[in-house]
């Protein structure tokens, strides 16, 4: 119920075992055809994040987002929102390969991200100066005879 964004989406989900429904009996990795009864709790799997459903009341037609709460309520852990806030703060800065290229929001930050971070290091190579080793009074003459036992 309004879970998923189509049947078909949801139906592959079930299939690939990101669905579980846990009854008064147990915990089971639900089928695209399981019947649920009221009070059983739906387990999904979006990673990162696993939202957790009680139903209340049951339904055979589709319904409206505003009656949604009167067959089913979330009791998905606040854990579990705070990670999609962690992932949302660190999602530009290391991302896994075959995400995608990055949005040009998220090139912008990086750019002002690894900018910053070379300017800093700019900053501290300017602490070192341009002199030359041997005026320095620092031997830099090797033969062979140094390198051999």
């Amino acid at each position: 119920m309004r879970i998923f964004k189509t049947r078909t989406v949801a139906t592959d989900s079930c299939k690939k075992g990101r669905v579980s429904v846990r009854t008064s009996s147990g915990e089971i990795i639900a089928k695209p055809s399981r019947m649920i009864k009221v009070d059983d709790i739906v387990s999904v799997r979006k990673p990162p994040v696993t939202y957790s459903f009680r139903v209340k009341a049951l339904t055979e037609n589709r319904l409206g987002a505003k009656l949604v709460p009167e067959y089913m309520e979330n009791i998905t852990p606040k854990e579990q929102y705070d990670l999609l806030d962690v992932i949302k703060i660190t999602g530009f800065i290391d991302r896994r390969k075959g995400l995608g290229r990055p949005t040009k929001r998220e090139g912008r930050e990086l750019a002002r991200f690894t900018d910053d971070i070379y300017t800093g290091i700019e900053d501290d190579m300017s602490d070192f100066d341009d002199t030359d080793p041997s005026e320095r009074g620092w031997d830099f003459d090797f033969d062979e005879s140094d390198f051999t036992d």
